[in-house]
């Protein structure tokens, strides 16, 4: 997604202080003073993952696969135009679960991001705004752990959201594919120079395309998350030679990396 100046506003020190207490706040998982009480939701997550059974098998495990389109990259001034999610038990998809809301933002859609995510100023003003989505988004999540394609982008919008409106973040694990993707071509590096392969892309739909997976339309949030299920899936399969049974051995095979020096 190509990023675009956020508008912060004019405004003198003030103004330029409450920018970097939102961004130490941010920064530290607290919520902003004047902030909302932690919702139940968000503290029944927090409850939920005081403790995580790492040796729980896959079979047994609910994952949820998200996507956010955003109206740019910086969580300070962007803001989600669309969230999506795909359920998982275990590996198996569930496509009859599955979230899906275009969300209005507080500023003009900018015309750039339209062309990315293909949402219309008139889709989105028709649509309801963050603050009346977000529970219902973070209670579809519940429990179960999070995938995402770069996750952490989509994490960083999130969960300011959350500081901001429910007065709390997500504790939910959060496993990422591009990352699971890199791990997978060092397992089947065979020398030196495939490391330096400039060639090599991690964008969603490459990685699809290369491992011959169902395609699905790109830059909708719902078809994103549904392309990034099947990625898991795969990604799953093929790491530590299709051995994994286990959160704890999913989690191991995330954090392997073959170095050559």
């Amino acid at each position: 997604m190509t990023a675009m100046a956020p508008d912060h506003g004019s405004g003198g020190a003030g103004s330029g202080w409450a920018r970097r207490m939102a961004g130490l706040c941010g920064a530290l998982g607290i919520p902003l003073p004047g902030a909302a009480r932690e919702h139940p939701l968000l503290r029944a997550n927090r409850d939920a993952f005081a403790r995580v059974d790492h040796d729980i098998p896959l079979s047994e495990c609910s994952f949820t696969v998200l996507d956010t389109e955003l109206t740019g990259l910086d969580p300070r001034g962007d803001e989600i135009v669309s969230l999506g999610a795909v359920r998982l038990a275990g590996l198996s998809i569930r496509t009859q679960e599955t979230f899906y809301c275009v969300v209005r933002p507080r500023r003009e859609l900018p015309k750039a991001s339209t062309l990315i995510h293909r949402l219309t100023p008139s889709q989105v003003r028709e649509a309801a705004p963050l603050p009346e989505v977000l529970p219902g988004f973070v209670e579809f999540l519940g429990t179960s752990l999070i995938i995402g394609h770069n996750v952490g982008l989509d994490m960083g919008f999130l969960n300011r959201a959350c500081l901001s409106l429910m007065g709390g973040r997500l504790r939910n694990p959060c496993l990422d594919t591009m990352h699971m993707a890199r791990i997978l071509r060092a397992q089947n590096w065979e020398n030196l120079y495939d490391r330096y392969d400039l060639r090599v892309s991690y964008s969603l739909a490459d990685l699809a395309a290369e491992h011959g997976l169902p395609r699905f339309p790109a830059h909708n949030a719902l078809t994103d998350a549904l392309q990034t299920a099947y990625l898991f899936v795969f990604l799953v399969r093929k790491l530590s030679g299709g051995g994994i049974t286990t959160l704890r051995q999913l989690f191991e095979a995330g954090r392997a990396w073959r170095w050559y020096f």
